[in-house]
């Protein structure tokens, strides 16, 4: 009843819409095509043609090494997403909330790594485990300690976990702080009068309330699992030895821009929209958010 006419409605729509489908749906459609074909030339020449392959690299998945170390590796880290980074927030914002005085200096602190860039962190990070001179052997050091290769095959993906997961819980801390303050402190104040606890309270009020929240806190966190690139490429390029620490999102980067093979790439592309649209359902359909309680 608002805008009674349409017309200034699709004006406003329409400019977005177009961008969305030069810049995403187009390219996505473009990626697919892609997929089948041998691109070991990335300019077409006039004249000539790229060879249709079919379905040589999605048969090429299944021999691969390195991708089956990247699914494995993306999938880790969704389960460290959930545990760390979201669980992590979900305290924070739990024991912030209960300040009455600071929270805006909290809000900043938890928040200030998202403002940083990743390849900024990504290199603070690499000094630190850098094996001459990083700050953590140079501390091993003045304890008498020999130094340690951070970045070691058998540590790597550790390393490389700990930033990226750091990097990111401020982001879920502002959006379940935000989701708290929507909750009334009536409810809280009556939950005491009862006798119930802090602790029960968390359990039985906070977390059913605040569930929506939490669950598209996970759904984000889980798919960003399937994007995560910049962090460990800049810490760890190529994936150390044998790739032990490439992503889905790393190693897609290496076939299309390090070995120019990028037809393999747009098949790793096509892979991970798959499963984040998969893993996106199936988060969903598990923790239903809109269920009531």
């Amino acid at each position: 009843m608002l805008y009674k006419k349409k017309l200034p409605l699709l004006a406003f729509l329409l400019p977005g819409f177009i961008l969305m489908l030069v810049f995403l749906y187009e390219p996505f459609i473009e990626n697919i095509i892609n997929s089948f074909y041998d691109m070991t030339t990335f300019v077409r020449m006039p004249g000539q043609e790229w060879k249709f392959i079919g379905l040589d690299n999605f048969k090429k998945l299944f021999t691969d090494l390195k991708i089956r170390i990247a699914i494995i590796n993306s999938f880790k880290m969704m389960g460290l997403t959930i545990i760390f980074q979201v669980g992590i927030a979900f305290i924070l914002a739990v024991l912030v909330s209960n300040i009455k005085r600071g929270q805006q200096f909290f809000r900043t602190v938890y928040f200030f790594p998202i403002v940083i860039s990743a390849t900024a962190i990504g290199l603070i990070f690499k000094l630190f485990y850098a094996y001459n001179g990083g700050m953590l052997n140079q501390l091993l050091k003045a304890l008498a300690m020999k130094p340690v290769n951070w970045l070691a095959p058998s540590t790597a993906f550790i390393m490389v976990s700990i930033p990226t997961l750091w990097s990111y819980v401020g982001f879920y801390f502002v959006i379940m702080l935000t989701g708290l303050s929507d909750i009334s402190d009536d409810v809280y104040e009556a939950a005491s009068i009862d006798g119930c606890s802090k602790f029960k309270q968390v359990f039985y009020i906070t977390i059913p309330l605040l569930r929506g929240v939490i669950c598209t806190c996970i759904t984000l966190g889980v798919t960003g699992a399937l994007k995560v690139f910049d962090l460990p490429w800049v810490i760890v390029p190529k994936g150390a030895p044998q790739g032990l620490t490439h992503f889905l999102g790393t190693y897609m980067y290496e076939q299309t821009f390090t070995i120019s093979n990028i037809d393999y790439g747009s098949t790793i592309a096509l892979v991970i929209v798959i499963f984040g649209l998969v893993v996106a359902q199936i988060t969903s359909k598990i923790l239903k958010p809109d269920a009531n309680l």
